[in-house]
């Protein structure tokens, strides 16, 4: 079953070209307004069952409002499960029993402006600090496994000192340049675009957009158990941005499906026993 695509993104693809003919400066600062603010998708009825099965807890830390989830005994060890961007906790809904039956609690949480949590628009050193404040509630995991941006999230929370001994990054992007062209892909932007949002951010931020991406996270991380979870028809994420992360960690394990795509990785069975097995051992 796909995805229903939002109205608004419709929307913006047919705009878009249009903004960026009539203006490249309104161009890039509507896109950088887009880039930093999630699609809220309506949760299948499975992922909906889910959460209505977990224990709900909002833990606030200055404006940020998130939405928790626990799934599973409270004297158990846990995992700590990270969507990806636009995504939910709930798409991990698969792997929760399994890994219960396994001997873990699952703990999760709807990032800042997505699914539960608060707010219209985020970033990635927004989700650095609800994985602080989920550490400051239940602890350190056994582990985390995250999907999509999680994945690049989590990384960037461990880079500042999250203490975390296993990762596992399913379908994960680690690339500037493929990030910023998979948005401009979604919303038929030209690269123009991409080149000039990239120096909007070394304005804003004093950083260059590299520095906030998994391949440069990689370099000031040592010691952590890495596995890297990716299908060769992953046509979101591409496979080769995780053969290149391995490049730069060469510990990491990688895991290679195929036929699963982006999102369905999330609901096969030799992925989450895969996952399972790299946690407990």
């Amino acid at each position: 079953m796909k995805k229903q695509i939002p109205l608004a993104l419709w929307f913006v693809r047919w705009f878009f070209p249009k903004l960026e003919w009539l203006s490249g400066k309104l161009a890039v600062e509507y896109f950088e307004k887009i880039f930093f603010t999630p699609l809220r998708y309506t949760p299948p009825g499975k992922e909906r069952e889910c959460e209505q099965e977990a224990i709900f807890e909002k833990i606030v830390a200055n404006e940020l409002k998130i939405q928790t989830y626990t799934w599973g005994h409270s004297d158990k060890p846990y995992v700590l499960v990270m969507h990806g961007w636009a995504g939910r906790a709930t798409q991990f809904q698969k792997f929760i029993p399994e890994l219960i039956a396994a001997g873990y609690r699952v703990v999760g949480f709807d990032g800042p402006a997505h699914g539960h949590s608060s707010g219209k628009r985020t970033n990635i050193m927004e989700f650095e600090t609800a994985f602080k404040m989920v550490f400051q509630r239940w602890g350190e995991p056994v582990g985390i496994i995250a999907h999509s941006f999680g994945g690049g999230a989590a990384l960037y929370a461990i880079m500042n000192g999250l203490p975390v001994k296993k990762l596992i990054n399913i379908a994960s992007p680690t690339m500037a340049d493929e990030i910023i062209r998979s948005y401009l892909r979604a919303i038929n932007g030209s690269w123009k675009t991409g080149e000039a949002f990239k120096k909007l951010i070394k304005r804003k931020y004093g950083k260059e957009f590299e520095e906030f991406t998994a391949m440069y996270f990689i370099e000031h991380i040592k010691g952590l158990d890495l596995m890297l979870v990716h299908d060769e028809d992953d046509r979101d994420v591409p496979v080769f941005q995780a053969e290149k992360l391995i490049e730069k960690y060469p510990s990491a394990r990688l895991l290679r499906t195929s036929g699963l795509g982006h999102n369905r990785i999330l609901k096969d069975e030799l992925v989450i026993r895969a996952c399972i097995d790299f946690i407990r051992n």
